[in-house]
């Protein structure tokens, strides 16, 4: 036999060996899968670490490595205090959370108050460590905007998804570069505004200044910018999201959210809604429900409550009483 057929022969034998191969992996594939007695669906049981099967309870696999904890938790609380991984990844903190913090008590891991030496030493760690945290400009600034944006959330009660998402717009403007020329506080008040819009929990220009450290001008121009460079979609504040704040704050029922709801829904039908303030016609509605519900409550009360003034609550309660009147009729 020469040696082109051998080589052909060998060729032949190795194209023939090939599927055999792989319908042998199948094989393999199909039997860890399941059960080789019934062919039944094969499950993994962590509390007795085998595999068995669903249907006739054959054990195929015993003994198996458990990959969990080798501590028991019976309640949330317990589970968190054993748990030896740290707080997920966050938005809202400048290095996302990963790296260390020294705590501010002077004291060791049993309780007992450090000496002055150690303390002088600990002073000298944290100085330390907070400048490796910030380790350049751009650090800094994100440190300082996402502690403001905490700032002003916590003070306008907004949760913590809405500051997770101010976080969000904020580092896109700063990688855009988008803060030259602005104020720190500017961009971070206006991320945060813009936040609570798309996360429908809207507040008020007049509210996000009173907790801001920039005025409203400045606020409304570098809104429009973020809002135009970063291609945000935010759409047109609905006056309804802000009726169950106002409603709580009053200490309403639940009957005169209803009304107000009604009669929000009747403008918007009617029109009267275009070009008019949403908090202005929520503040109306809540006072004019309260007024069909025979609840007692001010227009002094309500425009505190709304911060706009007692003449635009006048203005905008007879339009939407009268757009209910047209939608009765």
């Amino acid at each position: 036999m020469t040696d082109t057929t051998l080589r052909t022969y060998s060729g032949e034998t190795q194209r023939e060996q090939e599927p055999r191969s792989t319908e042998s992996e199948h094989e393999h594939e199909d039997e860890s899968e399941h059960c080789p007695e019934c062919g039944g669906r094969l499950v993994s049981d962590s509390e007795h670490a085998e595999t068995v099967c669903s249907d006739c309870g054959l054990v195929v696999e015993e003994d198996e490595i458990d990959r969990g904890p080798e501590w028991r938790a019976f309640d949330s609380a317990e589970k968190d205090k054993k748990s030896r991984v740290g707080a997920p990844t966050t938005n809202m903190m400048h290095d996302q959370g990963l790296s260390t913090n020294i705590g501010w008590q002077d004291k060791d891991a049993y309780g007992r108050a450090l000496s002055s030496r150690q303390r002088q030493k600990m002073q000298r760690l944290r100085t330390w460590n907070e400048r490796f945290r910030t380790r350049d400009s751009k650090e800094r600034n994100l440190k300082q905007a996402l502690g403001e944006i905490d700032r002003m959330a916590s003070a306008l009660g907004l949760p913590e998804n809405v500051r997770e998402t101010a976080s969000v717009i904020y580092r896109r403007a700063l990688n855009e570069d988008l803060l030259p020329g602005r104020s720190i506080e500017g961009v971070a008040t206006s991320s945060l505004y813009a936040a609570a819009r798309q996360a429908g929990t809207p507040r008020s220009l007049d509210e996000i200044a009173a907790v801001s450290r920039v005025d409203r001008m400045e606020l409304t121009r570098t809104y429009r910018y973020i809002v135009r460079q970063l291609n945000l979609e935010i759409k047109p504040a609905d006056p309804e999201s802000y009726v169950p704040r106002f409603i709580s704050d009053l200490d309403l029922s639940d009957e005169t959210e209803r009304r107000a709801r009604q009669l929000l829904d009747s403008a918007r039908e009617e029109g009267v809604h275009s070009g008019k303030s949403p908090v202005g016609l929520a503040a109306a509605a809540v006072y004019a429900a309260a007024l069909l519900t025979n609840e007692k409550v001010t227009q002094n009360e309500v425009s505190s409550v709304a911060n706009i003034s007692e003449v635009t609550i006048r203005n905008r309660y007879k339009e939407l009483l009268e757009a209910g009147d047209t939608m009765t009729v």
